[in-house]
């Protein structure tokens, strides 16, 4: 047991215990605890540990493991308590792997991804759970309570949330800035984050990439000023990987890593991510800040008493026995259990987008069933699966399905061709591109005189022109391996660069090929091997290219032959939309939209399934397609869901957490995260979506009646006050004959309000179960204080005085039921104007401008990125009228910096001011400038930028005499 006032004395309080620890360790020994992999400390018994097991949707990278639904599959489930049981799983199995190897299994575990899902061209949209900032919050609690166990002492593990904040791009994704607005980023961004946090379910967050309004994410006085203000308890950060680094090498924000590292400590990272397993350089650039003064002993302890806090949490400092989770062995890993509970999130995973009475299939008489397409014999696991210990495919789920397997035909869709040396290319000239049959390969050559199964390559086309060719002779992928050859031994897609991804580049009558990883392009050696060698097409060897087999036609014969085709399309999820890579647009890949319209073509009782980690925009599918049916990549059990779906055995019930789009046309500038000015996500967008928020249809049809509003102590107008709340009570009832699961949600929008509000926001949902002919009364409550927004004018949330449209329905767009509410809240006065500072980043309105970060550590500013950039304060109160203005001012480099003060309009109002000084200290050197000012009474005011770089922090006013 050790001393018993020492930190070993599992009696002692938690605080007590990390005190007693740290008071024992030196300062290099705190030193080395702060890198990912914590140095042990032999001399007090302490072992080493490490921070960053993904945990996703399963435990990723440590061998194989139950592999779930991605993480926007589970969130499709509308099921909170099927994601904390799908998290506990992941728990338990994390704690299975420690216990196997403690080296490898850490407790540490990074997820769940609680990033808002505000455009779908962003490549990691599958780890993600909604556009909808409370559905992610409830969704990601559900999931982190689940990992770190329902013990009051002892976690199970230490859940981390990714990655705070505003990251939604992988474009430049560590040197762009997201515009966080004070709305968007107090309505919008944060609650997502503080949900679990506040709940007591996640005790880590991990930051983000990208700056936030110009300063980087890991240096964010967010860390400090809300985050940690959110728990009682030890929160801790850990970094992204090599993110500190990054603020020197990528964002050139500091000018020296031992700068940079010391600001990192202060801001309030914990645990630096950084040059893989090696902590040498994080050690030294802490030790050399603590050497210069950049950094004290007391910032050091602060950040060590949060890694510490965790470590005791997990239980790893008490005796053997009284952690009820070390009982958990690698038995639970992809047990029965567990794969039970896979087919069941799969199942409650599956959204049916459209039905014209084509499913359910038959339970009987059904003869044959084709099915179809890239994704119909497959399941691919993402960059975050785990190895998957087994898969069942739609066709296998199918086949198992029905009495006979053989009444299941098949046809992937795709091409097959050979490639042969274009005239021109010496003595390889007219050869065929030959592959080694040995069942591992070997590197391709220009050998066979004729085509044949090993010149066979299968064309499979990703979107974008990215194809994937896979060899006929052994089933393996084309690669490019360290040596540049050319070869055909990849058994997947895959790995943090994807080497096995080529594009066939036409030139006048043959086509050359390039590897899209390296960036060169084919040729042939004199020994007649095939490398990617040439760094420009015109060094690039020529090929034509003969077509073997017509996979959409071969597809298409095979549907007009059976009684139902059953095409399976969507995304590969580690190609075209993954870390590291955002899509350009919403299609489905050319090869794929053809076989969708060949199918239907030559069988009209079609059911189009597409599987993907993101949205597409499927238009004339739509239009044309009995049924639709869209999963996420729902993990190893797959095939066996969505084979439950099509029959009917289960109902499909679930529902879109983001908005599908008809086109990127209807989405603004994926680097834009002001939601509120560029009307983005089902909150403000004014278009008709193809598919709207919280869409998904059922088997069963569902009737909604009876809403009814009780308040207890409720005004006799019916009104609530804005500190009270309201029961919100709905019948819905199944009047098919099939049970059905039924997502009843809850939304709110305010009528009118002193600024833009959404069309409709999400407030509650629930998600039930109705036997045929049953009727439920479905209750939510309301708390006024729920409706309230961020008012800039006085930095606080405020409930206005307003009516309300309380809303319920099946979707955002399909609301069966509504009432009004009216909340005594109150009025917002006139922004004053005399007396007080205005920051300028509390604008109303803008344009040619952007948020800015007033100094490396704290505070915000506005930039100018075009000449008559401007902001706007609305409703500004002058009083009596205002004598002198004030402004703080700065840009970048040094020079004059001027803005112009108008009223009513940028353009052409009123001049009732002109700032202008002399800036010469830099981005942060703001300079007061002062002038008369004639401003009075209650007006709309405009700060309107002279030239573009121009930053303006504050602008204060004068009352006249």
């Amino acid at each position: 047991m050790g001393e018993p006032d020492s930190f070993q004395n599992a009696d002692l309080p938690l605080a007590q215990r990390v005190s007693d620890l740290m008071n024992r360790l030196t300062l290099a020994e705190k030193v080395g605890l702060l890198h990912q992999h914590q140095a042990p400390v032999d001399r007090l018994g302490i072992g080493p540990f490490h921070t960053g097991t993904e945990a996703l949707h399963g435990l990723a990278w440590l061998g194989p493991a139950t592999v779930f639904p991605q993480a926007i599959g589970l969130a499709s489930t509308w099921s909170p308590e099927l994601v904390q049981r799908v998290g506990a799983a992941v728990g338990d199995e994390a704690r299975g792997f420690h216990h196997k190897n403690p080296d490898r299994g850490g407790l540490n575990v990074w997820a769940p991804v609680v990033n808002l899902l505000r455009d779908p061209r962003w490549g990691r949209n599958e780890e993600g759970y909604s556009e909808d900032p409370l559905l992610t919050g409830v969704l990601a609690t559900a999931y982190a309570r689940g990992l770190r166990g329902d013990h009051p002492t002892f976690l199970k593990t230490a859940p981390t949330l990714k990655h705070f904040l505003g990251y939604n791009n992988e474009t430049r994704r560590d040197t762009t800035s997201s515009n966080l607005p004070p709305r968007v980023l107090r309505e919008y961004e944060l609650p997502a984050f503080a949900a679990p946090v506040r709940a007591g379910a996640a005790v880590a967050v991990m930051a983000s990439y990208n700056l936030v309004n110009g300063r980087p994410a890991h240096l964010s006085p967010l860390l400090a000023a809300e985050l940690r203000g959110w728990s009682e308890d030890e929160i801790l950060v850990v970094s992204d990987a090599q993110a500190p680094s990054n603020v020197v090498d990528a964002q050139h924000y500091y000018p020296d890593h031992v700068s940079g590292h010391a600001a990192l400590v202060r801001a309030g990272v914990d645990s630096f991510t950084d040059n893989g397993e090696h902590p040498t350089l994080t050690v030294e650039r802490l030790s050399a800040a603590l050497a210069s003064g950049r950094l004290t002993e007391a910032d050091v302890d602060a950040a060590v008493r949060r890694l510490l806090a965790i470590r005791f949490r997990l239980g790893e400092f008490d005796p053997p026995g009284s952690n009820p989770y070390e009982e958990i062995t690698e038995e639970v890993i992809n047990c029965p259990a567990h794969q039970d509970l896979a087919a069941r999130a799969a199942r409650e995973a599956m959204v049916l987008l459209k039905n014209d009475r084509a499913l359910p299939l038959p339970a009987s008489g059904l003869g044959s069933v084709a099915v179809l397409g890239p994704l119909a014999d497959k399941v691919y696991p993402d960059w975050y699966s785990g190895t998957l210990p087994y898969a069942t495919t739609a066709r296998g789920g199918l086949a198992a399905r029905l009495p006979d397997p053989g009444a299941v035909r098949y046809a992937e869709g795709v091409d097959r061709i050979a490639l042969r040396v274009a005239a021109g290319a010496g003595a390889a000239a007219g050869r065929y591109v030959t592959a080694d049959q040995a069942p591992t390969g070997g590197p391709l050559c220009a050998g066979a005189d004729r085509a044949g199964p090993d010149t066979w390559l299968d064309v499979c086309d990703w979107g974008r022109g990215v194809l994937a060719l896979r060899s006929v002779a052994n089933g393996r992928y084309l690669t490019v391996d360290a040596g540049r050859a050319l070869a055909n031994e990849s058994a997947c897609p895959g790995g943090w660069v994807v080497n096995e991804t080529f594009e066939l580049v036409d030139r006048a009558t043959e086509v050359i090929v390039r590897h899209l990883a390296s960036g060169r392009f084919i040729t042939i050696a004199p020994d007649g091997t095939l490398r990617a060698d040439a760094g420009s097409a015109a060094e690039a060897t020529g090929f034509t290219v003969e077509l073997i087999d017509d996979g959409v036609a071969e597809a298409a014969a095979v549907a007009a032959t059976a009684d139902v085709a059953v095409v399976v399309v969507g995304n590969h999820p580690m190609i075209n939309g993954r870390e590291t890579e955002d899509r350009v647009d919403l299609g489905l890949p050319p090869d794929q939209e053809r076989l969708v319209r060949a199918v239907y073509a030559a069988n009209p009782r079609c059911v189009l399934v597409v599987t993907s980690s993101y949205p597409y925009a499927i238009g004339w599918a739509d239009e044309h397609v009995p049924a639709i049916l869209w999963s996420a990549h729902g993990g190893q059990e797959f095939g066996r869901a969505l084979a439950d779906a099509l029959f009917g055995d289960a109902a499909p019930a679930g529902r879109l957490t983001q908005t599908w789009y008809r086109s990127a046309a209807q989405l603004p500038d994926l680097l834009d995260y002001d939601i509120v000015a560029t009307d983005a996500t089902y909150l403000y967008f004014r278009g008709t979506p193809l598919y709207p928020f919280g869409h998904g249809l059922t088997y069963s049809p569902v009737e909604y009646g009876g809403l009814r509003l009780s308040a207890p102590g409720a005004g006799p107008d019916g009104s609530v006050t804005a500190g009270g709340e309201l029961t919100v009570s709905v019948e819905v009832s199944n009047a098919g004959d099939r049970a059905t699961d039924e997502v009843v949600q809850l939304y709110t929008r305010q009528r009118g309000s002193r600024v833009k509000q959404p069309i409709r926001q999400l407030r509650g949902f629930r998600r039930v179960h109705l036997a045929p002919g049953e009727r439920l009364t479905v209750r939510f409550v309301l708390r006024a204080a729920e409706l309230a927004f961020w008012d800039v004018t006085r930095q606080r949330f405020v409930v206005e005085r307003a009516t309300h449209d309380v809303l319920v329905g099946r979707s955002s767009a399909d609301i069966r039921c509504a009432a009004a509410l009216s909340v005594a809240g109150e009025t917002i006065p006139p922004r004053a104007a005399l007396g007080r500072t205005l920051q300028a980043a509390d604008f109303d309105g803008y344009a040619g401008i952007t948020l800015c970060d007033a100094g490396p550590e704290r505070g915000d500013a506005v930039t100018a990125t075009e000449p008559g950039g401007w902001i706007c304060f609305d409703g500004t109160d002058f009083g009596d009228g205002a004598a002198r203005c004030r402004a703080e001012l700065a840009r970048v480099g040094s020079g004059p910096a001027a803005v112009t003060l108008r009223l009513d309009d940028p353009l052409d109002g009123p001049v009732v001011g002109a700032l202008a000084t002399e800036c010469r200290s830099g981005r942060y050197g703001f300079a007061t400038a002062t002038a008369p000012c004639a401003a009075r009474g209650i007006r709309d005011l405009y700060a309107v930028f002279d030239a573009p770089g121009v930053a303006l922090r504050t602008l204060s006013f004068e009352a006249l005499p």
